[in-house]
């Protein structure tokens, strides 16, 4: 059997080479406006130093990205985890109506669970970039992902796991295309020293 694979894109100190998906702040800033109005939108985004939402056709600098979820933790710290978490939901959701083909989404939900994970969490992989930025994504079981060097969380330090904009991502397409009973915990976090942020599927 094959050993796990890993993808990786190239970084530098302070995030300028890597890139990441624009829904890392689209599907953020609808939340927190429908949570503080427009004020608080706009002053999360400022104390990240982003004063326009990024185009959502390409890919961004993680660097700005990983800034608006850190002022929003650093604003709203007890706010933050559902915040980030509704976010989460919001870009699984994208990726289920415009990522996903309908006809792939059917031949999934159709399949044995443990089939249906295997091909998602292939599918995932490939596009691992879209989430994990310049970090290292390491697929470590069918329904375990590991991203050492997280750009959300980087230089972040925590006594609790953090990434539950990443955690809502994976459970609701997981939950929607493999098995609704699955849940998505966050063992080991970046921020709490770990050297992998890693994301478990179990049934709850």
């Amino acid at each position: 059997m094959a050993g796990p694979t890993k993808w990786r894109t190239p970084r530098d100190a302070n995030q300028a080479t890597g890139l990441i998906g624009p829904n890392t702040i689209l599907q953020l800033l609808p939340v927190l406006e429908r949570a503080g109005g427009t004020d608080f939108r706009d002053r999360v985004m400022a104390a990240a130093g982003i004063f326009e939402a990024p185009n959502d056709e390409g890919m961004i600098p993680e660097g700005p990205a990983a800034r608006v979820h850190q002022a929003l933790r650093a604003i709203e710290p007890e706010m933050a985890p559902s915040l980030a978490w509704a976010a989460g939901e919001r870009t699984a959701q994208y990726i289920l109506a415009r990522r996903i083909p309908q006809a792939a989404q059917l031949v999934l939900q159709m399949l044995p669970a443990g089939l249906a994970g295997r091909l998602l969490s292939k599918a995932i992989a490939r596009h691992a970039w879209t989430f994990a930025g310049s970090g290292t994504f390491h697929l470590a079981g069918p329904l375990t992902f590991e991203i050492a060097d997280n750009p959300i969380v980087l230089g972040e330090v925590s006594d609790v796991p953090l990434c539950h904009w990443h955690r809502a991502v994976f459970e609701v397409l997981f939950g929607t295309l493999v098995d609704p009973r699955l849940r998505c915990e966050e063992q080991t976090c970046c921020a709490m020293g770990a050297p992998a942020c890693r994301f478990v599927l179990k049934r709850g």
